[in-house]
């Protein structure tokens, strides 16, 4: 059985294409390259490396799904002074990161982040990148960590600098029908709620409560959501219900429509004086919600974000 460069070798084609190198290569010796010339040199012997590369298209009628995760967030957000349980700087800072990847990606229909981590759903419609999970991916990653740097001075400010680059790992799942996709930003929001509840009654123990890590880890090990409301209420005063939506809820960014009315003066034919006309026009912007997305009314007030499960 032949190898792939054996096959290449082997090839009349191939052939063709060396000796049109090496025409090219004595000419450029005398000064005169054509561009025909130059575009037979673009084929080479190498060229058959590239069936090495892994096809990774992702399934039609799927619903993509990109996730990223900060890479060792603990630590970065220990250097760079995070307030605990809850920063609003640094969740400011990952929506705008986040808005930054949807302005670039519009068919990504709607985003959903909790504290170092943010799900983007690309339509099962969508044809971008071709649908190659490691363009999706990395353009993603890529676009959501610049942002985060861009924009760090807008949220920290000049008092913290950022001491050095985050980085943020990501993959790619695929979900075939809506069903399975609510499921899926259930399961982020349900887990954004567990982490909270247990991150606020923790940090209220160890900044109010004058216990160490370990002895408030001790405290909370077997306890239940009820056990820790009771908690909060009755050493701490705080009623959990009342939180800010953002830390207990999350973020959801979406599209949504908006008309937008302005003035213009313009100059008619035939008149000397130009005329106030006012102009509407619909256009789409990103918003973001902090609400529940487990039950109903959330996608029953947006019913454009899920696509028709018969597609």
């Amino acid at each position: 059985m032949l190898t792939p460069l054996a096959c290449l070798r082997a090839s009349p084609l191939s052939t063709i294409h060396i000796a049109a190198g090496r025409a090219v290569a004595k000419s450029a010796f005398k000064g005169s390259v054509s561009f025909s010339a130059t575009t037979a040199m673009a084929k080479s012997k190498f060229e058959y490396v590239r069936y090495f590369e892994r096809d990774d298209t992702c399934l039609r009628n799927c619903y993509i799904v990109v996730r990223l995760d900060g890479r060792n967030f603990h630590r970065f957000a220990e250097q760079h002074n995070f307030v605990k349980p809850n920063d609003e700087r640094a969740l400011g800072l990952m929506m705008r990161s986040a808005h930054s990847v949807m302005e670039e990606l519009e068919d990504i229909a709607i985003a959903y982040g909790q504290s170092d981590e943010y799900s983007f759903i690309f339509k099962r419609s969508s044809n971008w990148f071709k649908r190659r999970a490691s363009k999706l991916m990395t353009h993603v990653a890529s676009q959501f960590s610049s942002a985060y740097v861009f924009y760090w001075k807008d949220y920290f400010g000049e008092q913290q600098k950022l001491l050095y680059p985050p980085s943020f790992d990501g993959r790619v799942v695929l979900y075939p029908s809506n069903r399975n996709l609510r499921d899926y930003l259930s399961w982020r929001q349900a887990d954004c709620h567990v982490n909270n509840l247990y991150n606020t009654v923790f940090w209220n123990l160890v900044q109010k409560g004058g216990l160490t890590t370990s002895e408030a880890e001790e405290k909370l090990k077997g306890t239940v959501a009820a056990d820790k409301n009771e908690i909060l209420f009755s050493e701490f005063n705080i009623n959990y219900n009342n939180e800010p939506p953002i830390y207990k809820k999350g973020t959801v960014l979406i599209w949504d429509k908006v008309n937008e009315t302005t003035t213009k003066h313009i100059k008619l034919p035939h008149e000397e004086h130009e005329k106030e006309v006012t102009v509407t026009r619909t256009r789409n912007i990103i918003t973001a919600h902090h609400c529940d997305i487990i039950g109903n009314e959330f996608w029953e007030e947006h019913p454009n974000i899920l696509e028709d499960d018969g597609c």
